[in-house]
Order: C-alpha cells, then sequence, then structure tokens
C-alpha cells in the first residue's frame, strides 16, 4: 500500500491518523444530555426502510439510524471512521483496503465482520440504484481476516472512497439476507442494523419507531431514548405539528411561504446548510420516447418558455440557487458556470413549433403532454409549468400520485410526457449525474436513472472516461465537455440547487453534524430542555 495514489492518498493518510490518535473516540466531541424522545417528520412514507435496493428519499433518511456504512464525512467531503476504522488505497488506484472496528455486534447480537462487508458491497453493485455504477468496478471484495476488507478494483475509481455512508452503501447482515431474496426480504422493512437506534416499530401510514441501542459500540451515544418518525404528507399539518410541539425536528416539510414566519419564532431554528453528500439538484426531463419531444427544436422551445429566474422567486421563494448546468456549483471542481439557461423568447418558441408542424388547433393548442411531478417536489412547481407552456399552446396536463405510484408510473411503465424530478448530484457527478445521462443505466423498472431514455455514444464515452480517470485535471475537461454537450442536446431543463431547509425546536441540539445531513445517525442529537 502506498500514500503516494492521489485520488486518495490524503483520505487513508486521514482515516489512519485519526485512528491512531483517537480523534473520533468516545469524548472527542461534546457529550449531549441524555433521554427524551425525538419527534421527526419525513413528508413522504418510503415503501423500504433500509436503501440497499433503492434510493428513494426516506428510506435514505431513516435507514442511517439503524445501518451504517465503513464511513461518515464532514463537510468537506472527508472521510470520517465509522464500521471502518482505518483505510488505505494502492498506487494503482486498484485495492482498497479497510481495517474493521472490532466488538460490534448486530442488533440481534450476531458479530459483525468482513463477510458483512463482502456481502453488502456485492450486493449494492447488484441492486442498488447508483450502486450498479459506484460499484462498477470492483471484481471482487476480499476477507483475508474477521476485521479486514478489501475491494478489489478492475478499473480506478477515484469516487469510491467518498461513496460508503449509510445512507448511500448501508452495511447489512449476510446472515440475515443470504439465501434469499435480497429485493423482497423482510429485513428491508424491519431492519437489524449495528447502528445506535434499534428498529421497534413501522406502522404504515402512520409512524415507525426506533429505540435507543444499549450496546452501541461508540457509547455513550446515542443520546436520545426513542425515536418516533411521523410521516404527514400534508405541508400543513407538519407546519402544524412543529407549531404545536408535537414534531420537533424536519428538513423540506413545511411550505417555503411559511420560512419567514417560523425564522422570526423563538421556538425553532431555521437551518438552511446544504448537505453536501446530496448535492441538491432539481430538473424537467423530457421522454424522448415521445414523438413531439424526440425533436430537439420542440424540446429548445420548451426550453425557451420557461423563466428560471421566475421559477426560483415564484416556486422557491428565492431561497434556491439556479443552474443551467447538471453538475450544480455544490460540486464546484466541476461545475461549469459558462452553460447558461436559453434566453426566454415565446415568439422564437412559437416559431420553432409552427416549423416542427406542431401549429395551434382552433382552440389554441398544439398538443398535449403528461406532466408528472415528484411528490418530494412541491405542486407549485408542476402548476409553473404548465402555466408557462400553456403561453405557447402545449397543454401539459399534471398527474398527480404519491410516491410508490409516481415511480411506477415514470421509471416502469414510462407514462410521461414530462417529469419533474429531484435526482441529486451527490458527492461527485459518476455517482450523481452519470445515472441520468449514461445510457447504459436505462432500464426499464430501474428508478432515477436515465428518464429521458436518452443515448449519445459520445456522452457515454465522456462518462465513461471520467468514471475511471485519476487525473484531477483531465477529469474536469471530461465533465466539462459532457456538461456543454448535454446541454447542446437539451436532454433535461436544469433549474439548479432546490432550498435545503431544515427546522428544528431549540431544544434540538446536533441534528446535522455531517456532511450527510438529515440522512445521518442521529447518534449525536440530543435534547436540552
Amino acid at each position: 500500500m502506498s500514500s503516494l495514489y492521489l485520488p486518495g492518498s490524503r483520505f487513508w493518510k486521514f482515516g489512519l491518523a485519526a485512528a491512531a490518535c483517537g480523534l473520533f473516540a468516545v469524548g472527542a466531541f461534546a457529550q449531549g444530555r441524555s433521554g427524551g424522545t425525538l419527534n421527526w417528520i419525513i413528508a413522504v412514507e418510503p415503501a423500504l426502510f433500509v436503501p440497499l435496493t433503492t434510493s428513494a428519499g426516506g428510506s435514505c433518511d431513516l435507514g442511517p439510524k439503524v445501518v451504517e456504512g465503513l464511513l461518515s464525512y464532514d463537510y468537506k467531503l472527508n472521510p470520517l471512521p465509522s464500521l471502518a476504522t482505518a483505510w488505505s488505497v494502492s498506487e494503482d488506484g486498484l485495492r482498497y483496503r479497510f481495517e474493521l472496528r472490532q466488538g460490534v455486534k448486530w442488533h440481534d447480537g450476531r458479530d459483525f465482520t468482513s463477510a458483512d462487508v463482502a456481502f453488502s458491497i456485492l450486493t449494492l453493485k447488484r441492486y442498488h440504484p447508483r450502486g450498479q455504477s459506484t460499484f462498477a468496478n470492483v471484481e471482487r471484495v476480499e476477507t483475508p481476516d474477521a476485521h479486514t476488507a478489501v475491494l478489489v478494483l478492475s478499473k480506478p475509481a477515484p469516487y469510491l472512497l467518498t461513496a460508503l455512508a449509510a445512507t448511500e452503501s448501508p452495511i447489512v447482515p449476510k446472515h440475515l439476507y443470504d439465501g434469499a431474496d435480497v429485493q423482497t426480504s423482510k429485513y428491508n422493512h424491519a431492519p437489524v442494523g449495528t447502528g445506535p437506534f434499534v428498529f421497534k416499530e413501522w406502522v404504515k401510514g402512520s409512524h415507525a419507531v426506533l429505540d435507543r441501542n444499549p450496546d452501541y459500540w461508540d457509547k455513550p451515544r446515542p443520546y436520545v431514548d426513542r425515536i418516533v418518525a411521523r410521516f404527514i404528507p400534508d405541508a400543513a399539518a407538519r407546519a402544524l405539528a412543529l407549531e404545536s410541539g408535537a414534531a420537533d425536528l424536519g428538513t423540506q416539510v413545511i411550505p417555503l411561504s411559511d420560512v419567514e414566519r417560523f425564522k422570526v419564532s423563538p421556538k425553532f431554528t431555521v437551518d438552511v446548510r446544504p448537505f453536501p453528500y446530496l448535492g441538491n439538484q432539481q430538473q424537467l426531463y423530457f421522454n424522448f420516447d415521445t414523438p413531439q419531444l424526440g425533436n430537439i427544436e420542440v424540446r429548445r422551445a420548451i426550453a425557451r418558455s420557461l423563466d428560471m429566474e421566475a421559477f426560483n422567486q415564484l416556486v422557491w421563494f428565492g431561497y434556491g440557487s439556479i443552474t443551467a448546468s447538471p453538475i450544480g456549483p455544490q460540486l464546484s471542481k466541476y461545475h461549469d458556470p459558462d452553460i447558461k439557461h436559453y434566453p426566454v423568447d415565446l415568439k422564437q418558441a412559437e416559431a420553432a413549433l409552427d416549423e416542427a408542424g406542431y401549429r395551434r388547433g382552433a382552440d389554441g393548442v398544439r398538443f398535449k403532454l403528461r406532466l408528472l411531478f415528484n411528490p418530494f417536489l412541491e405542486r407549485r412547481a408542476a402548476d409553473f409549468v404548465r402555466q408557462s407552456l400553456a403561453r405557447v399552446g402545449i397543454d401539459a396536463v399534471i398527474e398527480n400520485y404519491d410516491f410508490a405510484t409516481y415511480t411506477t408510473r415514470t421509471y416502469t411503465d414510462r407514462a410521461f410526457d414530462l417529469m419533474l424530478e429531484m435526482l441529486s448530484n451527490m458527492f461527485d457527478p459518476t455517482v450523481g449525474v452519470q445515472r441520468v445521462f449514461w445510457s447504459k443505466s436505462f432500464k426499464v423498472g430501474v428508478p432515477f436513472a436515465n428518464p429521458a431514455h436518452y443515448a449519445n455514444p459520445e456522452i457515454d464515452r465522456l462518462l465513461e472516461a471520467a468514471a475511471v480517470e485519476p487525473d484531477e485535471a483531465k477529469r474536469y475537461r471530461q465533465f466539462r465537455d459532457f456538461q456543454r454537450l448535454v446541454h447542446a442536446d437539451v436532454v433535461s431543463v436544469e433549474f439548479g440547487t432546490n432550498p435545503q431547509i431544515t427546522i428544528a425546536a431549540k431544544k434540538v441540539k446536533n441534528y446535522i453534524p455531517t456532511a450527510e445531513g438529515i440522512r445521518g445517525s442521529f447518534s449525536e442529537v440530543s435534547l436540552e430542555e
């Protein structure tokens, strides 16, 4: 092993030094007050609890309280120890060695070992929507002993050491999953983990209860005795729950129109910190299988009909950050700020639609399109798009579904023409962005991957080259060229970084100490009455 491998060297040195010096041992941070129940709001109830075979938001929120990853991350995306206490990367970038924490128990009392790591990584590679590309270069996982795991790659993966948080790559118990259908396992709904909280119950349509793990390896954490995650789909009801004291914490749970009111209240902290690990991004995707939208001139006309600054003010109340590139500014080392939205020009849009053969009918309508939106988004976004397109004679008919139905209608049935989505950039473009535009990621029934059914050989080449390129300067140029080409193809209309707003009762402390934000473990949360 060597410290000279540039993409990973600073990370593994940090990990080994931290482990040696005890920087992350018990007592390294101020101890929180013990006791109490945290009432936490989740806006959309997920279909699964553990993000092993899904990247859906609710699963990524809930899962890390029970299951853990090899690493966690600070706000600069530097790795922190979790189930791994130290790590190293070979000079050629093809071997990642992890020293695993000893004495860790699964919630059923069994020992955590390297066999669990190997099983989990290979399962993520096969079933996870992003894991299929994240771990594509992992040929095997060696387990020379119970507390060492070595990921052996066929090609370098410069993003890999940042992909190992619980929300993205949960480690699950092999002895409970092996030999059964991973996708239908009951442990996806009632998990057994190594984390700070133990699963107690999930009452569908209402709430989930997690109890403090008395045998957690990082004692005296966790500090709270219980977490009650309440699923409240109505925004007004969520705001009322917070104001009445029935709930203590939530992210993206109140209408943006209410933010100023919460800001002036002495009862709450309004936290606008983004979660760097997520790389929030929202966009409008075109279904290339829809005849009208297969025409680039129609897509350009739609792009020229959408005023992004007006969108930010009317839909995001000015709290968002508009960008035209699919790689947002939160991944600043790869973001191309020179890419701009098409200027709003309704006359030019109308002329282009006429030229494409889609003239207005007697009723003023050129054609109808089915507009679906992810229910994690506010309905106002769909209303804005509908009203904008109506100005150029396109009737965008909004279809409103719960989350499970939405993913089925869009990614399985492909019964949509326009899709308002929030496919995050994540911590690296290879993980968060490649899945959206890489032709090989398209598969009917796989959610959050290439919704447009887009295929461009040059885009594939650039993405595949960047995914294995250890030279940062070369990688930047590859992603720059990718951004410019995909923007020219009008695969999507990028809105930018949506507001990330967390509301916390004043008594709630240390709720987002790591880059994963609300998707962290909550092991440090305390209630200071």
